[in-house]
């Protein structure tokens, strides 16, 4: 199991869910782009849900391994989902190209840095 940090949450879920949706969150970050996922997560009492989670390039996600009596959290179909939306990212050329600070003239602040 993983429990996994997000936005002043913490959720549990399945080790293999954990890691496709940082392989998804890390391919939605390649092309600069967000998106939703539904995963099922076990509460605090022990009992099975499911989280909402917005992903893209700013998410700060941290997941850590845990040791529980509480049965795997398994969904083939979520992860195999997570993949291919991942590899389907991945096949839309790569990574967003943004400025690098050092690239920008003293002085200009590019609207995509929002300032």
């Amino acid at each position: 199991m993983d429990r996994i940090s997000y936005a002043g949450e913490s959720l549990l879920t399945g080790t293999g869910i954990a890691r496709a949706l940082f392989d998804y969150a890390q391919a939605l970050a390649e092309v600069g782009s967000s998106g939703s996922i539904e995963i099922p997560t076990i509460d605090a009492n022990g009992h099975r849900g499911t989280s909402a989670l917005l992903v893209g390039p700013s998410s700060q996600i941290v997941s850590t391994s845990i040791a529980t009596d509480l049965d795997e959290v398994e969904d083939a179909a979520l992860v195999s989902r997570l993949t291919e939306l991942a590899a389907g990212l991945r096949a839309q050329g790569g990574p967003a190209q943004h400025p690098h600070v050092e690239d920008v003239p003293p002085g200009v602040l590019p609207a995509e840095y929002g300032i």
